[in-house]
């Protein structure tokens, strides 16, 4: 197999890296915006650079490298910035997508297409994948739109997996995650308002990778949703990480979602239903205790 990441100086990006990249029988071919970011953790990783939103570029680099699969990661995923550049997001979440697809199925490459909890409305928890879409901001929006883009590009052979709320750490400096951000709050004594409202199924980084190669490995093809199992507020979830990592839970506090002025909205509600992965490809996540341990052994460099 010879497997083309996009977005591989992403949090999903890296723990795919970190999976795929001595893999016996893989060849890897890592590409992001810029410059390789993983080059000093990885000195032997095979990087091309590749921005996803030129047409060109898509065409050449995977018509050179003619990769069997295709993992695709890359995307703008902040979800407010999304809804304040909204031209941005969709060039970056779905023309993005169509450029991919279209080389993808012009040259028989199999596409493991990444999407969100947040193509959902929030209505109902623990869906499946028959639940109907009907997203509520802009992230949103362009995520749905890149899903139907996959699904209907003629010849295309695709995977599209759907996670909810990732953490985990990184080898370099990137965007920060729920678990992270609790953890260095606390550790710095700093008091954090923690919504108690909303729900999700969370999923660690190395547990996605881990269904991301299993839809590749099986050149799956339909929508599968990848998570964790446990259905947990941030709130709930914070208190976790101050349990594990021995910090003061007495500085959270919990508020409801309407404290904070944001400019997208999100689901209440979602968290997944993992059945189908569980069935089909044989996923098996961790629980939320052992992905903060996981956590734990890496800040602690063990």
């Amino acid at each position: 197999m010879k497997i083309l990441l996009t977005g591989s100086n992403g949090l999903l990006g890296q723990k795919l890296v970190a999976l795929l990249h001595q893999a016996p029988g893989i060849e890897l071919i890592a590409t992001a915006r810029g410059i390789n970011r993983l080059a000093a953790s990885y000195p032997d990783l095979h990087f091309v650079p590749l921005d996803v939103t030129e047409a060109a570029q898509v065409q050449q680099v995977l018509a050179q490298q003619r990769p069997t699969h295709v993992i695709h990661t890359a995307a703008m995923t902040q979800v407010d910035e999304c809804e304040l550049n909204q031209a941005a997001c969709w060039a970056q979440n779905v023309t993005a997508v169509e450029y991919l697809a279209a080389a993808c199925a012009q040259l028989d490459i199999h596409l493991t297409h990444l999407s969100t909890d947040f193509i959902f409305n929030g209505a109902e928890a623990m869906l499946n994948e028959e639940a109907t879409p009907d997203p509520i901001s802009h992230y949103g929006a362009s995520k749905l739109a890149a899903e139907q883009v996959v699904q209907r590009t003629p010849g295309l052979r695709w995977a599209i997996a759907r996670t909810v709320l990732v953490y985990g750490t990184t080898l370099v400096a990137g965007r920060s995650n729920l678990v992270l951000w609790v953890y260095n709050a606390l550790r710095n004594s700093q008091k954090i308002k923690v919504v108690n409202d909303q729900w999700r199924t969370p999923t660690l980084a190395e547990d996605l990778a881990q269904g991301c190669w299993l839809l590749a490995r099986q050149s799956a093809q339909g929508i599968f949703h990848l998570s964790g199992r446990e259905l947990l507020t941030p709130y709930q979830m914070a208190g976790q990480v101050a349990t594990v990592f021995g910090l003061d839970i007495a500085l959270l506090e919990q508020v409801d979602a309407q404290t904070f002025s944001q400019p997208a909205r999100r689901p209440l509600r979602t968290g997944f239903s993992i059945a189908k992965a569980e069935r089909e490809l044989g996923y098996r996540p961790n629980s939320f205790a052992e992905g903060l341990a996981l956590v734990q052994r890496q800040l602690d460099g063990i």
